[in-house]
């Protein structure tokens, strides 16, 4: 995992990027398919019976839910485009009378558990899969690169320019990531315990020989994967994840959720 001091490597995708807020204004355009992972979110189950200190009701499980569940729930419409401020009325319905709750989507952060099992799928799919590319966007968290960002900043040519994002480049392996600790591993100075670093943010992936994409936006909650379209079959045939196919233009907005309609908020929200 080493800084890249120069974006010459990632000029190829810039020159694709779509219009914003569409699937190619994340991952790119040009590519023969696109498959949108919807990032999962924790879950948790109180027991009224059993409070803390606080009085509060104490949590006695917890685990991941897919959107499917939460739209279960609250009898919202799974489709390709979903938005999960739709499915949660704008994050008004996250509990429920069963004691159950969710958190906030992850927005940008794809998880590292996860990210290691679409390496297999990558692998097959790339002549260089020892010779990676990952884009880092500059705003988030507290990476322990910042410091020295910082003083760099003036140096432009370090940073490759996405629209609206400057990101810093590093090289890295799908060997490298295929290990969720990558980033404890192999980034010098990486505390997952520190404030900001909760894991890595990798906003952007690809190979050397440009076959792929992974993207995962910082304004959005879910993640694409973009390539060939025997991976992108193989992605969506993988039931670890909840996953759809998406096309170039289409809108990955809260406004792109056209099956369930916006609710009034709750009087007193």
């Amino acid at each position: 995992m080493i800084l890249l001091t120069e974006t010459v490597r990632g000029a190829w995708l810039v020159e694709r990027a779509g219009r914003w807020a569409t699937v190619g204004g994340v991952a790119g355009t040009g590519f023969e398919a696109y498959a949108r992972l919807l990032h999962p979110v924790g879950a948790h189950r109180a027991d009224p019976n059993r409070t803390d200190v606080w009085g509060n009701d104490r949590d006695i499980e917890h685990t991941r839910w897919r959107w499917a569940e939460v739209a279960r729930r609250n009898d919202k419409v799974m489709h390709p485009l979903v938005q999960w401020r739709r499915l949660t009325d704008d994050e008004q319905t996250r509990d429920w009378p069963d004691g159950w709750r969710v958190d906030q989507t992850d927005e940008g952060w794809f998880d590292p558990e996860d990210l290691a099992v679409l390496t297999t799928h990558l692998r097959d799919a790339t002549r260089t899969p020892d010779d990676l590319v990952i884009a880092a966007w500059e705003g988030t968290g507290n990476p322990p690169w910042a410091e020295r960002g910082q003083q760099a900043r003036a140096r432009a040519r370090m940073q490759l320019h996405w629209p609206g994002r400057d990101m810093w480049l590093f090289s890295s392996s799908l060997s490298e990531l295929a290990d969720p600790t990558w980033a404890q591993r192999t980034v010098p100075g990486w505390d997952c315990s520190r404030p900001g670093q909760e894991g890595p943010y990798t906003s952007l992936i690809w190979p050397e020989d440009h076959a792929w994409v992974v993207a995962s936006e910082e304004d959005w909650d879910s993640t694409i994967v973009a390539g060939s379209r025997t991976l992108v079959d193989k992605v969506l045939a993988d039931d670890r994840y909840e996953a759809f196919e998406v096309h170039v233009g289409d809108d990955l907005s809260w406004d792109g959720d056209l099956l369930n309609p916006r609710q009034p908020p709750r009087p007193g929200s």
